[in-house]
């Protein structure tokens, strides 16, 4: 039984959510949030959300699961769309600023 959550539009780089995600992959979902929860990463929080919400998912369709069991089988973030600023630079000219967000997935299912 699978199980998945997802978080679209999040406000941080695919780039930097992918580097947390590489870390969790394939391990037990309870062992992933406590290392999640000591990363120095700013992106551990946003993907400990999107974690804790699978597994909530996982209990909500099978009432007898044994969350313990649970094993991340799949963890992605994919691009989402780039808000793109101006900042204002020396002589009239200006800079481009890409602010990029993602989509984060995390699926879940029995080990």
């Amino acid at each position: 039984m699978e199980s998945k959550a997802i978080h679209k539009y999040a406000h941080i780089t695919p780039r930097k959510a992918r580097r947390v995600m590489d870390l969790i992959r394939g391990k037990q979902a309870s062992v992933a949030i406590v290392s999640l929860r000591f990363m120095p990463y700013r992106g551990a929080k946003l993907i400990e959300k999107v974690l804790k919400s699978a597994m909530a998912n996982a209990e909500q369709k099978n009432a007898h699961l044994d969350i313990d069991k649970l094993k991340i089988k799949e963890a992605f973030a994919d691009q989402g769309p780039v808000m793109k600023r101006m900042e204002p630079r020396a002589q009239g000219r200006g800079n481009m600023l890409k602010k990029r967000t993602s989509h984060i997935t995390i699926v879940v299912s029995e080990g």
